[in-house]
């Protein structure tokens, strides 16, 4: 009788320990992760929306998010900030950290890039943008284009660093407008980022500006015209896990929660559109 208790006390206290080791290893797995995105300015309003909906379905993850131009944010990245997802409002940016990319542009050969990872996540559309009532009438990046060259108009874009900016150079191209000249000439100012040139058109204290059409929703500007893909080429925003995340298995689980239909829907409620599949484009 007592070596039959003694055996059952044993095959409990078996039992304990066995279900405490597997009460300790599902706590290890819990371990709170915390992820640092860094994103173009012009998805601040859509992310900060999404990260609310993830944190709420993945309680042991925590967004930390960094908004600022493309290009300061792969600055930082290149000098060695924290960093889990990037996400870039131009190919420009990603391809400088991707060792994949065509070396004429990634001419440092950095490699910061998780290999599999990057994607083509959503689709913008630039856009001419006006202050409230419109005060110098401007309807079309036409009629613009006219009122640039004779000096007739204030016009606020991104700096040359700057995704935005470098669209709004394509569009001065096509019409075949010179910069530096119209710079020098006093009609164009300039944004270190999509946000700062919205401002300047929502405060009126330019004529109008050159924005993303989901900035122009999110800060009610009135839009007079899009660009189209002649003009300034199509407007992708890549983005990727980096090679150099402490989190990649996390971080690739939000940046595919990115493509699913709840976060694309709050995507495309500002304007955003997703990537078509290149079957897809190609039908």
């Amino acid at each position: 009788m007592k070596r039959t208790l003694a055996l059952l006390l044993a095959l409990v206290i078996l039992f304990a320990l066995t279900a405490a080791s597997a009460f300790a290893e599902d706590k290890a797995e819990e371990k709170p992760v915390e992820l640092i995105v860094f994103a173009a300015a012009s998805m601040t309003e859509t992310l900060t929306e999404i990260k609310g909906m993830y944190e709420e379905a993945n309680p042991g993850v925590t967004i930390i998010y960094n908004f600022d131009s493309s290009g300061t944010l792969k600055t930082q990245i290149q000098e060695g900030a924290d960093c889990d997802v990037f996400i870039s409002a131009g190919q420009k940016q990603m391809n400088q950290l991707d060792i994949a990319a065509d070396e004429k542009v990634n001419t440092d050969g950095l490699d910061f890039v998780l290999e599999g990872s990057r994607l083509n996540l959503l689709e913008n559309k630039v856009t001419l943008v006006v202050p409230e009532g419109n005060p110098k009438g401007i309807e079309s990046f036409d009629q613009l284009a006219g009122l640039l060259k004779g000096g007739d108009v204030f016009m606020a874009m991104g700096n040359s660093d700057v995704p935005v900016g470098q669209y709004t150079q394509k569009i001065l191209a096509f019409y075949e407008l010179d910069e530096g000249a119209l710079a020098a000439a006093g009609t164009l100012t300039y944004g270190t980022n999509v946000k700062e040139v919205t401002t300047q058109v929502k405060e009126a204290s330019v004529d109008c500006g050159v924005v993303y059409c989901t900035d122009a929703f999110s800060a009610g500007l009135d839009v007079v015209d899009s660009a189209t893909a002649e003009m300034c080429g199509q407007v992708i925003y890549p983005a990727a896990v980096l090679n150099v995340s402490a989190n990649p298995e996390a971080a690739q689980a939000f940046l595919d929660y990115l493509s699913t239909e709840e976060a694309m829907a709050v995507f495309e409620s500002v304007g955003f559109s997703p990537v078509p599949a290149p079957e897809e484009a190609a039908a």
